[in-house]
């Protein structure tokens, strides 16, 4: 294994694991405000009590967030320094913004916390708004960041050196509009189902709680919408793709030929030494239709680019099909729920369809590590697209097995000190729920 890959091993895992955090800041704090807005509204005590549990959920997973952020910070710093040194001028005040906005949760969440009967209602109301706002203005510039790296802008390359640097202009580069919307919908889908998930096993296990029950109304209808969303926001990013990164685009469709009227791509396998999909279901017209919405446009094929220049399109094709496969199955398990909801209310949800609700949290978290897959090893092998190489960036630092292997011990155990926490939280019954009767909630 060589330090080249050790340091792309260890930065893919430390974003794995801290992109899940990442979609809790973003998407937790809605669910808690949806929750409390009722209370406020209806005096059930009930969404009271789901708004503080949520609230505490939260407050572990933000904290958990803080430590793999930080380890983050560390290894761009460690394992990419030529990198920072390069991009760092540039893109900083993305970080910075983050930072800012990450602090601004933080106080506002120790307020939400430690403010309830302390705080009048209505302010306190407003002090989950803000934590909402934070952690999505928190993940909006990271994404701008991610952003620039795929499209960059925002200065001249003179002599391999970054000169007229304009930060703005780098944050708002092509990609950030497109990307930003993305991942924000991509975390309240994913958190949305998480969450409903949760929430469905404990409904499973306990028919009558008015507390599992009240929770997957606020968070599947949230998980719904954003799942509807989604493939509107893809068809956007998918022609951004196809104007701005030609060869990303060809890895994510298994496209070798340059051709007009190239057909859309469902499933198959690529075999890159043949240069060749095999086995995919193929509409005729398809991927120029979507990319530039006319059926005779040109796709670039990746026969013209060089392998050195080319990502790995076998990794890149397969993220992207486990992506809108996954997308497609939990829109799908929403829109469902939906209409057994309008159809037979009183008898919502049947015991089945709290399986296929269990069954979709697990597949948001695929979805959303795949999601982040094709971003990052569609733009290979290019760690800013077209101005540095990823060989060129890593470390000179020898021997990174060692910090690969503490890495991994280190997530894991942050791992199972969630999953306790969580389930003392979350999977505890609360007083009110206790006393709550089967399908009294008919009418919340």
């Amino acid at each position: 294994m060589t330090d080249l890959i050790a340091a792309r091993l260890q930065m893919g895992l430390s974003l794995a694991f801290h992109i899940v955090f990442a979609v809790v800041g973003i998407g937790m704090p809605v669910l808690m405000v949806i929750a409390e807005a009722l209370w406020l509204r209806t005096g059930d005590a009930i969404y009271r009590d789901l708004a503080k549990r949520w609230a505490r959920g939260t407050a572990i997973l933000f904290a958990v967030g803080a430590v793999s952020g930080t380890v983050l910070a560390f290894e761009l710093g460690l394992l990419w320094p030529h990198f920072m040194h390069f991009a760092g001028p540039i893109f900083g005040v993305s970080f910075s913004l983050e930072g800012f906005a990450f602090f601004l949760e933080a106080i506002f969440l120790g307020i939400y916390l430690y403010g309830w009967d302390r705080v009048p209602p209505r302010a306190h109301l407003f002090a989950g708004v803000v934590i909402a706002l934070a952690g999505t203005a928190s993940g909006v510039f990271v994404s701008t960041a991610n952003a620039w790296m795929n499209t960059p802008a925002g200065f001249r390359l003179v002599d391999g050196r970054a000169t007229d640097i304009s930060p703005l202009s780098a944050m708002l580069n092509p990609a950030s509009g497109t990307e930003c919307v993305h991942v924000a919908l991509s975390a309240f889908v994913t958190l949305g189902f998480l969450v409903s998930a949760v929430h469905a096993y404990r409904l499973l296990r306990a028919p009558g709680s008015g507390f599992h029950r009240r929770a997957l109304k606020i968070a599947l209808p949230l998980a719904t919408v954003s799942a509807v969303l989604q493939p509107i926001s893809g068809d956007f990013s998918a022609q951004h793709v196809a104007e701005q990164q030609p060869v990303k685009l060809a890895a994510m469709e298994g496209q070798w030929e340059t051709e007009r009227g190239a057909p859309l791509r469902a499933g198959g396998w690529v075999f890159e030494d043949e240069e060749v999909t095999r086995y995919a279901i193929e509409i005729p017209y398809g991927l120029s239709l979507l990319s530039f919405h006319d059926p005779m446009a040109e796709i670039h094929g990746l026969r013209e680019v060089p392998r050195a220049d080319r990502p790995p399109a076998a990794l890149v094709h397969l993220a992207f099909q486990l992506m809108v496969g996954c997308g497609l199955f939990m829109a799908g398990v929403g829109l469902l729920g939906a209409l057994l909801a309008w159809r037979r209310r009183r008898h919502w949800p049947q015991r089945w369809y709290l399986k296929l609700v269990i069954a979709a949290g697990p597949v948001g978290v695929v979805a959303l590590q795949a999601g982040w897959m094709v971003t990052e090893l569609g733009r290979q092998p290019w760690i800013v697209r077209g101005v540095m190489r990823t060989a060129d960036a890593v470390t000179p630092m020898p021997h990174l097995i060692g910090p690969l292997i503490a890495t991994v011990v280190l997530y894991t155990g942050l791992a199972l000190i969630v999953f306790v926490l969580l389930t003392r939280v979350i999977f505890r019954e609360s007083v009110a729920a206790e006393s709550a009767e089967e399908g009294s909630d008919d009418g919340a």
